[in-house]
């Protein structure tokens, strides 16, 4: 007996002492988050297109709102998708096709002489979108150690800020190239096609990557994940992650009737409240529409792009920020900290177009304070939480839904923004957003549970009341 004793405390010395590989861990986890690169590309570069498209294809407002959120019904799609697709082929081919489709769909959208034509082509690029915004989380989530897994899958929202960063920078370069008449013959085609680079990248890094452990594990592939989970955490930790992810699948089913059991209810429920929250608080309206709204401030075309990019320098900045304290404050602090402060911006935007006190500096600096809020908050730690409360073998399933929700809110801020600013006025539709802000704030401190360092195996134990066995 005593000697079973020493070997189980021998064991679990080797566990702890036992260090992640984290340089291998850092760059598979670079690599897949590299899709954010082609999702912040693709939602932001039509903030500087939107404006030329209107002239060139003549848009009613509808129109213009239908240009914006034509690429978000492809990407409701992709998400759809998602679930099933990778559950079937895997986490690696599917994003594969995912850049596939993206280059397909910035080309296409380059160089198309009808609206209906660009309409297609960025529903085609939206679909892989909708895929990558789903599956980078998870994989990355899937092959990340439970102590960095929050900064690890951030790197994918500060992939999408960086994208959407650069986009800024390559419309106002862009719109430097020529005249005016040229902007609205060209320069928005330049625009989109320019996105095929980063897709490109991303479609040949793909290929050096492994495919997640966790998946392999599913499809009774252990012998492949375990030389990757080797990688990972070293020999004797691997073998437990094997057992532990294996017991996982063991003790659920993959049907969807399991993401309506008692627990998973709850996380699924949490999960698409989070995915809408993250848009109806109004962040997309800003990115989308930001060069549009500094327009109708008094600003010139140069100049609204100016001022757009000091919304994309903040947001990259805090998204850095938000990567380095989600592992040490947690998940809920930052979620609360963001939206309180996304609350109070709004609330003031809004009073501040009702006094007509647009003309100097207020409604910029508010503006940079409620993208740095979000920056912090609902943009990186949303997709963390998403990639990791649900339990493994219906991770995929779930995450597609909640992804689905993510876009539906994001069509509908993207699609009714420009109809409601026009009618409603720019102080109501920002105080709008604010109350949306107050829900969100609200249903965070009472329902939104703190999952910072805890296991994706430890997560289904929290929510099915099971008492976890797993290791840390």
């Amino acid at each position: 007996m005593a000697i079973v004793i020493n070997k189980e405390i021998s064991q679990t010395k080797a566990l702890k002492n036992e260090k992640p590989n984290m340089l291998f861990v850092t760059l598979v986890s670079i690599v897949a988050a590299l899709g954010g690169i082609l999702f912040g590309f693709d939602i932001a570069v039509v903030s500087g297109a939107v404006g030329l498209l209107q002239q060139h294809f003549a848009l009613s407002e509808f129109q213009v709102g239908w240009a914006v959120s034509s690429l978000i019904v492809g990407s409701v799609t992709g998400a759809a998708l998602s679930g099933y697709m990778s559950e079937r082929f895997g986490r690696k081919k599917v994003l594969l096709a995912a850049a596939i489709l993206f280059i397909l769909g910035s080309v296409g959208s380059a160089v198309q002489d009808t609206f209906t034509g660009y309409i297609i082509a960025r529903m085609i690029g939206g679909i892989g979108i909708g895929i990558t915004s789903t599956i980078c989380p998870v994989y990355n989530a899937e092959i990340a150690p439970a102590k960095y897994r929050g900064r690890l899958v951030a790197l994918n929202q500060l992939a999408i800020v960086s994208g959407i960063f650069l986009v800024y920078f390559l419309n106002l370069w862009i719109v430097g190239m020529g005249d005016e008449a040229w902007d609205v013959s060209t320069a928005w085609r330049w625009m989109f096609g320019v996105g095929a680079v980063p897709g490109l990248l991303f479609m040949i890094l793909m290929l050096f990557i492994p495919e997640s452990p966790r998946w392999l594990i599913k499809r009774n592939r252990p012998y492949e994940a375990l030389p990757i989970l080797v990688k990972i955490h070293g020999e004797e930790a691997a073998k437990q992650e094997v057992l532990d992810i294996k017991e996982s699948f063991n003790n659920e089913s993959d049907s969807f009737k399991q993401l309506f059991t008692p627990g998973i209810r709850s996380a699924l429920f949490i999960g698409v409240m989070l995915a809408v929250m993250q848009h109806i608080t109004g962040i997309n309206a800003i990115l989308y529409y930001a060069p549009e709204i500094f327009k109708g401030m008094g600003l010139g075309t140069d100049a609204s792009l100016t001022q757009t990019i000091w919304i994309g320098l903040i947001n990259v900045l805090f998204t850095i920020i938000s990567v380095w304290l989600i592992d040490k404050v947690g998940r809920k602090a930052l979620l609360l900290t963001g939206t309180s402060l996304m609350t109070l911006c709004l609330a003031i935007i809004g009073a501040a177009f009702q006094m007509d006190l647009t003309t100097g500096p207020l409604v910029l600096i508010l503006i940079l304070i409620y993208v740095a809020s979000f920056a912090i908050s609902l943009g990186p730690v949303v997709w963390v939480m998403l990639s990791e409360i649900f339990p493994n073998r219906i991770r995929g399933k779930a995450v597609a839904i909640a992804s689905m929700a993510l876009w539906a809110g994001d069509y509908l801020v993207s699609q009714l923004f420009p109809p409601l600013l026009s009618s409603a006025g720019p102080a109501n539709t920002f105080w709008i957003f604010g109350i949306a802000s107050l829900f969100s704030l609200l249903f965070i401190w009472r329902a939104v549970p703190e999952t910072k360092g805890r296991s994706l195996e430890q997560m289904e134990a929290m929510w099915t009341g099971k008492r976890s066995e797993v290791h840390n």
